[in-house]
């Protein structure tokens, strides 16, 4: 297993992508900003110093303290606590394990749909193609936090005593349902380009059924584009699952992600108490920064216009 991951790390250091990334200071650096995020995430339950969502650990008294370097600071809460008592450094490290679990799962939801649906629009043509098409322009006349917001609100309307599983399954479909049509349209226009060329012509000669030629030939040269729109829009949907949060359909308040939080320190923005709401949203703005700038570096690395 070790040899495996050796060969995997050391192919892809003496790649073209890996000199790439090496010469990129600014991939380095938001790559070990998001990694940092992703550890202290995953293992929130090792690395957090409190538990912030256990009720029984909670102190009324300890509420709305200071950072640990302001008057009034305690040095047991680093980055102060909330409303409830609520170690904020730890709650950041739990709130973000769910805001990204939430933007992960639903970006490879939305490629799976809409690249599927892309392979099979560009690929087949005809009605099929004018279909898909006409139902993506439908989704992209409306907005898609609305979107978001009408399926969130109406699970949450159908669902009131739901479990937290079921709330989050409601979060990442509302999301999934708004974000699968880029993909869609950048598979096609892919497919497109790939189904004219001389491999598909000689697959198709050679009597390969057109599911075959679309698995094994087409999908691999239309996962670059692909690849790069989904590294980008982790950020999108890590955003929209906080915006959403935020307005009060999105994560429940019993595990709230970095946009329940922010909602949470809103409250006492004016009053004074600005770190409750100020933290939160560093975190949120760190790591769709980072996974932006990762996306911009990928889409850089992979366009070969681009490369001297």
């Amino acid at each position: 297993m070790k040899d495996w991951a050796a060969r995997i790390h050391f192919r892809f250091w003496d790649s073209d992508l890996g000199h790439s990334f090496r010469s990129s200071p600014l991939a380095m650096a938001a790559a070990a900003v998001a990694l940092v995020c992703i550890f202290a995430s995953v293992f929130a339950g090792w690395v957090a110093p409190h538990h912030p969502f256990d009720l029984a650990t909670l102190e009324l008294s300890d509420a709305r303290l200071p950072p640990a370097w302001s008057d009034g600071g305690s040095a047991k809460y680093l980055l102060g606590t909330d409303d409830q008592g609520r170690d904020i450094f730890s709650a950041l490290m739990y709130g973000a394990r769910i805001s990204l679990a939430v933007g992960f799962v639903s970006v490879l939801l939305s490629a799976a749909i809409g690249v599927s649906l892309g392979l099979l629009a560009g690929f087949l043509g005809g009605w099929v193609d004018s279909a898909l098409m006409r139902l993506c322009d439908v989704m992209l006349s409306f907005p898609a936090i609305l979107v978001a917001l009408l399926i969130a609100g109406v699970g949450r309307a159908l669902f009131p005593n739901a479990q937290e599983s079921v709330a989050f399954g409601v979060l990442v479909l509302a999301i999934t349902l708004t974000g699968w049509v880029q993909y869609a349209r950048t598979a096609r226009g892919s497919t497109l380009v790939e189904r004219h060329k001389e491999y598909v012509l000689a697959a198709r000669v050679t009597g390969v059924s057109s599911l075959r030629i679309m698995r094994r030939h087409v999908l691999p040269n239309v996962l670059g584009p692909v690849l790069v729109l989904a590294t980008i829009q982790v950020a999108t949907a890590i955003i929209t699952e906080a915006t959403l949060s935020f307005l009060g359909v999105g994560a429940p308040p019993t595990s709230p992600s970095l946009g329940t939080l922010i909602q949470i320190g809103n409250k006492y923005l004016f009053s004074g108490e600005w770190w409750i709401t100020v933290f939160p949203g560093g975190m949120l703005v760190l790591i769709a920064l980072s996974v932006n700038l990762l996306g911009d570096w990928l889409r850089d690395a992979l366009n070969p216009r681009l490369k001297g």
